[in-house]
């Protein structure tokens, strides 16, 4: 008889640098080690991935060609045995409760998911201000009595729910807003999912800023395929920043006042006003992180300010895409 309770899937591709230190985390759980199995989905790697995850103490390496993280983690959801599945990347080390955590809300048999949470141990303050980023979004997650939004660094869900809906969507071939489609289309059709804030993996965060707005850049271009399914998510979900939509609107009129203004100079006075309109909507951050970091509370409208403009623009082209392609 099958004791297994618990599966952990972790996709992996070209992580041989960062896998071991994931599974070794892993098998060093709260949780009894013989309750649950760890997989690794090698997505088709090249330097070693398997051989070190097998070195860590994976119970199994499946590997499969290249094909990105949705199909790697339905790969991992084939391969499990056990009725509960847990999902986290080749880049976090989970706490050692981690297990704990993540499994207890499913003692409610009408809880069907669970999101955890990041930390970081990096000093940098690109890498401060993105786990700030989070922090907050996680504080007014913590509020909600379920949630319609779960990444997949920190997740579990039960087994049968996945299978049946057919599990991640390939149609997102690189990590971008697969895991958000999935935990969308479960809430859409009533299932309920729950936030569980002390279930954390540390992670290494953007370090620098253009890596920071690279990776907003990646998230606004696959959000657009996310809008055209859910077109009820444009006005909110869990996890996004309220203030993000007006943001976008600010910023979209602000460079239409600019362009204006090279022709009619007073166009430059409602540039202004929206400027300063849109650092308003910066304010509420700011006085939150204020008291947790300076230094990220003095960026942050300016960093604000790119990451809306540049992931504006990931958005406007993914929407483009999906108008062409359909």
């Amino acid at each position: 008889m099958n004791q297994l309770e618990y599966s952990v899937i972790v996709p992996a591709y070209q992580a041989a640098d960062v896998i071991g230190a994931c599974v070794r985390t892993l098998a060093q759980q709260t949780v009894e080690r013989a309750r649950y199995e760890i997989i690794v989905v090698d997505d088709g790697s090249t330097d070693g991935t398997a051989d070190a995850a097998r070195e860590a103490g994976a119970d199994r390496v499946v590997r499969v060609p290249h094909g990105g993280p949705a199909a790697a983690r339905n790969a991992g959801i084939a391969a499990a045995q056990a009725e509960i599945v847990l999902f986290t990347d080749a880049d976090c080390e989970p706490s050692e409760n981690w297990i704990a955590r993540m499994v207890a809300p499913f003692a409610d048999p009408q809880v069907m998911g669970v999101k955890g949470t990041y930390r970081t141990r990096q000093q940098s303050l690109i890498a401060r201000l993105v786990q700030l980023e989070f922090e907050i979004r996680y504080a007014r997650m913590a509020e909600l009595p379920h949630i319609d939004f779960v990444d997949t660094y920190a997740a579990a869900y039960r087994r049968a729910l996945l299978v049946e809906y057919g599990g991640f969507d390939t149609a997102f071939p690189i990590p971008s807003a697969e895991d958000v489609d999935l935990s969308f289309r479960l809430a859409r059709a009533g299932h309920r999912l729950v936030f569980a804030p002390e279930a954390w993996v540390w992670h290494r965060h953007p370090a620098t800023l253009g890596r920071y707005l690279a990776r907003k850049a990646r998230f606004g271009y696959w959000r657009a395929l996310l809008y055209v399914r859910y077109p009820d998510k444009i006005s909110g979900d869990a996890h996004t920043d309220p203030a993000l939509k007006p943001q976008f609107a600010l910023v979209a009129l602000l460079g239409l006042a600019a362009m204006v203004g090279l022709f009619w100079r007073p166009a430059w006075i409602a540039a202004g006003v929206l400027l300063v309109a849109f650092l308003a909507t910066t304010l509420p951050f700011v006085r939150w992180a204020w008291r947790r970091d300076r230094a990220v509370a003095v960026i942050w409208p300016g960093v604000t300010l790119l990451r809306v403009v540049i992931q504006g623009l990931g958005l406007a082209l993914g929407l483009v895409r999906q108008i062409v392609t359909k």
